[in-house]
């Protein structure tokens, strides 16, 4: 009986998938650990391996193909002395059509004559690859002015950049408003859906502090300064490694929710929240507590890259038991973050701003960073939540502790 190959669920949250290239064609012997397909996630495009040996019988979801459920069919490998009469019989489960949104076939225009009883005045959906859409975004050029040269007419990177070399005057029509609908990727529909269910389950309270940051700004310029500086350090580098130090302090803010129980964590295990195109991902930095602060700039700089092209692995952005999200490069001086459940605490940090401040009963100037701690009353209470702040607050005010 020929072997099932199921759409994967590559993690926690995928319950569909666009089916983005077939690396091997019907009637090809495979491996085991050779790359099958590319599979894009609601976090990223990933190779997926074979895990069976034997020859790809038939495909059954194009390449191409959007929307494919987890645990659908997509292709049938015939084992050792199977031929292709074992798939004469073989019939297709309901399931591997649920939710799938097929490739249109193509069609000849010189020998076919389509009647006018079939147009309709449905838009026509538009295929195009991932990176396609990405190109054509940053570009402002519409999709549907686009032919594809892809399989099955999807457009791919090479048709944006020709449209992008070969620019046509298009004019829109007048309107009172002009506006762009712009489809939900799969990574956009997930954060939709967690953050509301997170909103509206999780009693979040909000606890904010105001660190002065002066003394870890000359620190970070002399060590930057270093002839033998490995690498150059960023100011979230530091709180990366001030978060790790003040969970290891107050390993009840080290934690997550479940229903029965709170588990709390030895490790500090933080994921970073890491701007992408189309969303976010929150890359997990493991053992924060036990990595120094150039350590912490080399991983973290190593998984932004690689989370912006997409080529995060599963356990590199699963787990974690804190999250920091710092929006302090882009100028935001303050905000509270949602909480990414099951985690019970995430930081938010924002930029250090000149200010004046009163010490010793004179006036003076100093740079203040705002950081709010969101956390789930159901797992952190306040005192909690405002030891882990002070905690926090005296390692980046006393930036040689996070030296040791």
């Amino acid at each position: 009986m020929p072997i099932h190959v199921l759409m994967p669920a590559l993690s926690p949250t995928m319950t569909e998938g666009n089916l983005v290239k077939w690396h091997k064609a019907e009637g090809d012997a495979i491996k085991a650990g050779q790359i099958l397909a590319e599979i894009e996630t609601d976090k990223a495009t990933m190779e997926v391996e074979a895990v069976d040996e034997g020859v790809l019988g038939r495909i059954l979801i194009p390449e191409g193909t959007e929307n494919v459920c987890v645990n659908a069919l997509i292709a049938l490998i015939l084992e050792e002395g199977e031929d292709k009469s074992a798939l004469d019989s073989f019939k297709i489960p309901a399931i591997v059509m649920t939710n799938i949104t097929p490739v249109p076939a193509v069609v000849n225009a010189e020998t076919t004559a389509l009647p006018v009883t079939l147009v309709t005045t449905t838009p026509l959906r538009v295929y195009a690859t991932p990176l396609a859409r990405r190109i054509a975004t940053q570009s402002a050029i519409d999709l549907s002015t686009i032919q594809g040269s892809g399989p099955r007419g999807r457009i791919i990177k090479a048709d944006i950049e020709s449209a992008l070399s070969n620019p046509v005057t298009t004019h829109k029509p007048r309107s009172l408003s002009a506006y762009t609908d712009i489809t939900l990727n799969n990574m956009r529909k997930t954060i939709a859906k967690r953050l509301t269910e997170a909103k509206q389950t999780i009693p979040h309270f909000y606890l904010t502090i105001d660190c002065e940051i002066d003394a870890l700004l000359a620190l970070r310029a002399k060590l930057n300064k270093l002839p033998n500086a490995a690498q150059k350090l960023s100011v979230n580098d530091f709180i990366i490694r001030g978060c790790a130090l003040s969970l290891k302090e107050v390993p009840e803010a080290n934690a997550t929710f479940h229903d029965a129980f709170v588990r709390q964590y030895e490790a500090a295990d933080i994921a970073v929240a890491v701007a992408i195109d189309g969303g976010l991902v929150t890359p997990v930095i493991r053992n924060a507590n036990d990595k120094s602060v150039t350590a912490l700039s080399i991983e973290m700089k190593n998984l932004a890259t690689r989370a912006r092209d997409g080529k995060l692995k599963p356990e590199e952005y699963q787990g974690g038991g804190f999250t920091l999200s710092n929006l302090g490069m882009f100028g935001v001086k303050h905000f509270c973050a949602i909480i990414n459940p099951p985690q019970a605490s995430i930081l938010a940090v924002g930029a250090g701003e000149q200010r004046a401040v009163v010490k010793d009963g004179q006036l003076a100037i100093a740079t203040i960073m705002i950081c709010t701690l969101s956390v789930d009353h159901r797992a952190v209470d306040g005192a909690i939540g405002a030891r882990f702040l002070a905690a926090f607050k005296n390692a980046i005010e006393n930036p040689l502790i996070l030296l040791v």
